[in-house]
């Protein structure tokens, strides 16, 4: 696939427009320049091609299907639901799509240990994957109270062989886990590569996250045709540091009549520490070594943010994210706490298929689109998860219901 908008952004310093960059101490920045220089040299190498290719048809199980959602198009009215399958990716997300690719990348660089953060578990879980995979060593930093809410994905990384490093300051989530594991990487830098688990951080990794990513819209564009010969009308994925979304995004990025709408977590309220909605309520600011939209206490630092959600319950944004919604390429949707475990039930009830909570704000936000449109026009959404990882705290909080709706 071919993507002028691609190929031309960010540019060689890492910007998307004015955000991005790489704003990170002196002692980082030579393993972050090695990082980019290897990356720039395999990604156009056949060997690392072709290895890449391999592993994802034969162990991952790509590509990964698009199912029409008809009893949940049915119960919305209007417009058809199209979800792309990311929770029948192995381990169960999207994350592997850049996890295989960052142990290649770390193979590369002769290093024998992979670190990393995460929120709900699942970049966690796939990069203990495939550092088991490729017989790297493993350590993932979790904050504590993640490590409570997701306790299925904590033990899967320990079977996988894991090492688990709780956050236990601040807030004890996603961001405290980003503050972890760059604290512990700090010493560990010539043995071991910091695997970002989003399109987040210092550059190169928001481009190569990114790339390694865009396979989602690579195959949903060519998946879409054979279902509706055309385009979706709307594409929505979740987001948080904005993996996913611009994985399916950047296959239609080029298409000025595909609509791309990213979804937020709007929690339980608008005020501060009731939601992580930071391209709606945030404003520019430079967090975890990269300059994007972030929300803000009335000190300027990274405010407290919430969602159910635990992988989107981050106060920044991937900045291409940010640079995507200021030139009007991307729009913004919201869906809360309430809404996305609405959206769980319904899907699974009405489909059978149980999403993680993430994706759920994505199918939530569809559903609402779904109902204000013609039956004629088609919403694609990149169902990025599943979840097994949710289910007890779902259901210790939330009444099941007790028939189809």
């Amino acid at each position: 696939m071919k993507s002028n908008y691609l190929e031309s952004t960010p540019n060689k310093d890492g910007y998307f427009g004015k955000f991005g960059g790489s704003f990170i101490p002196p002692m980082l920045e030579k393993p972050f320049e090695d990082i980019k220089n290897a990356y720039e040299q395999l990604k156009n190498s056949p060997e690392f091609i072709d290895e890449l290719k391999y592993v994802r048809k034969h162990y991952q199980g790509r590509p990964t299907p698009i199912s029409f959602a008809k009893n949940l198009t049915k119960y919305c009215g209007g417009a058809k639901i199209y979800l792309k399958r990311e929770d029948l990716n192995h381990t169960g997300a999207h994350k592997l799509n850049h996890c295989m690719a960052e142990v290649i990348l770390a193979k590369h660089l002769g290093k024998k240990k992979v670190i990393a953060e995460t929120g709900a578990g699942q970049h966690g879980v796939a990069l203990a994957t495939a550092a088991a995979y490729f017989g790297l060593e493993c350590e993932i930093h979790m904050g504590e109270v993640d490590i409570a809410k997701e306790h299925p994905n904590v033990i899967r990384m320990k079977i996988l062989g894991a090492k688990i490093v709780p956050a236990t300051h601040g807030l004890k989530t996603l961001k405290e886990a980003v503050d972890s594991a760059f604290e512990s990487y700090v010493s560990q830098t010539d043995d071991a590569i910091y695997c970002i688990g989003s399109v987040v951080g210092p550059h190169p990794f928001p481009m190569m996250v990114r790339d390694f990513q865009s396979i989602i819209g690579i195959e949903s564009k060519e998946q879409f045709i054979e279902h509706e010969n055309s385009n979706p009308n709307h594409v929505i994925a979740c987001v948080g540091g904005g993996s996913n979304a611009m994985g399916i995004f950047a296959g239609f990025i080029d298409d000025a009549d595909v609509n791309l709408i990213g979804v937020e977590p709007m929690g339980t309220g608008e005020e501060l520490g009731e939601h992580a909605a930071s391209l709606t309520y945030g404003e520019e600011g430079v967090m975890h070594g990269f300059n994007s939209i972030m929300l803000k206490d009335e000190n300027g630092e990274p405010a407290p943010v919430y969602s159910i959600g635990s992988g989107i319950d981050y106060p920044s944004v991937g900045p291409e994210h940010a640079h995507l919604k200021e030139i009007g390429r991307t729009k913004v949707g919201l869906c809360n706490d309430s809404e996305a475990v609405d959206a769980f039930y319904k899907l699974s009830q009405l489909e059978g298929i149980i999403p993680a909570l993430e994706s759920a704000h994505a199918v939530g936000y569809a559903m609402k689109l779904a109902k204000t449109l013609p039956e004629d026009k088609t919403i694609l959404v990149n169902l990025s998860g599943r979840g097994d990882k949710d289910i007890d705290f779902v259901v210790e909080n939330h009444t099941i219901p007790n028939a189809k709706f």
